[in-house]
């Protein structure tokens, strides 16, 4: 196995699970904790802006979703993000629907420029981020993820970050490289919070491997991916399909992963 390949991360999470700073939305937070104790890592869901820059120095790495933002969350995640890039742990930014309101877009820019390491959304989200004009209504992608790919290597070169449009197939970028994930299920969309839960997950691993953030998150995709393509084989619809996921993710193991994944240059 080679030694940056996703099975021989995800072994590295379970062998020293990272503890993980998850900033998140309260739709979330609950999904959120339990795919990465599923993965083998240990969330932490630290919001509050008393405490939020000091836990980021003790976490091994920050992820912040502004799904339910308000004024006091947004000086916790400010804070948090400031202390991360101090303490030089990665960190990962969810733009959820950051173009549906004035409030939501001027949180996005004020975030930006505490320099993510990585950056994670729907395509609709990215091509909005990037400039574009996107067809997304509210929290949900109207996108291909396709249509996102450009708009995902203007911002990772933008901005110095990893960009990762993820949907039916998932494009991941640092604006020089870029590979392409496949796998999940049709179901994935239909299940609340997963997409925050993936943003999660991809802190996780770049906490693993924070030396190159780009084969961390293409890590963390596939790891969902093949969870979710694993789920799917006996769900019946999304509620069984739900439990189901954190089973599959629990079960997954590096070598089967490895031989489960579909990752491809773009």
């Amino acid at each position: 196995m080679q030694q940056t390949s996703p099975g021989s991360l995800l072994t590295a999470l379970r062998a020293d699970p990272p503890l993980v700073q998850n900033i998140t939305n309260f739709v979330a937070m609950n999904i959120a904790a339990n795919v990465l104790l599923a993965a083998g890592a240990s969330p932490a869901m630290v919001h509050a802006e008393e405490e939020a820059s000091e836990f980021a120095g003790i976490a091994r790495a920050l992820t912040i979703n502004i799904g339910t933002l308000s004024a006091g969350w947004m000086k916790g995640m400010r804070s948090a993000a400031d202390a991360a890039n101090r303490a030089g742990k990665p960190w990962v930014l969810d733009p959820v629907a950051h173009y549906a309101t004035s409030f939501r877009r001027q949180a996005v820019d004020a975030l930006l420029a505490h320099r993510p390491t990585i950056i994670r959304g729907n395509a609709s989200e990215i091509i909005a981020l990037a400039g574009g004009t996107s067809r997304g209504q509210g929290v949900d992608s109207r996108d291909p993820v396709e249509q996102a790919q450009s708009s995902a290597r203007i911002l990772a070169k933008a901005h110095g970050a990893v960009v990762a449009a993820t949907g039916e197939i998932d494009f991941v970028t640092d604006g020089e490289r870029a590979f392409v994930v496949e796998g999940g299920s049709r179901f994935m969309p239909a299940v609340t919070a997963l997409g925050c839960s993936l943003t999660c997950l991809v802190g996780a691993l770049a906490a693993v491997f924070p030396t190159d953030p780009l084969v961390s998150s293409v890590a963390a995709l596939t790891i969902f991916a093949v969870a979710g393509e694993n789920a799917a084989r006996q769900a019946d619809g999304p509620g069984s399909f739900a439990w189901r996921f954190l089973d599959a993710l629990s079960a997954l193991d590096g070598p089967t992963l490895d031989r489960q994944a579909r990752i491809r240059a773009a």
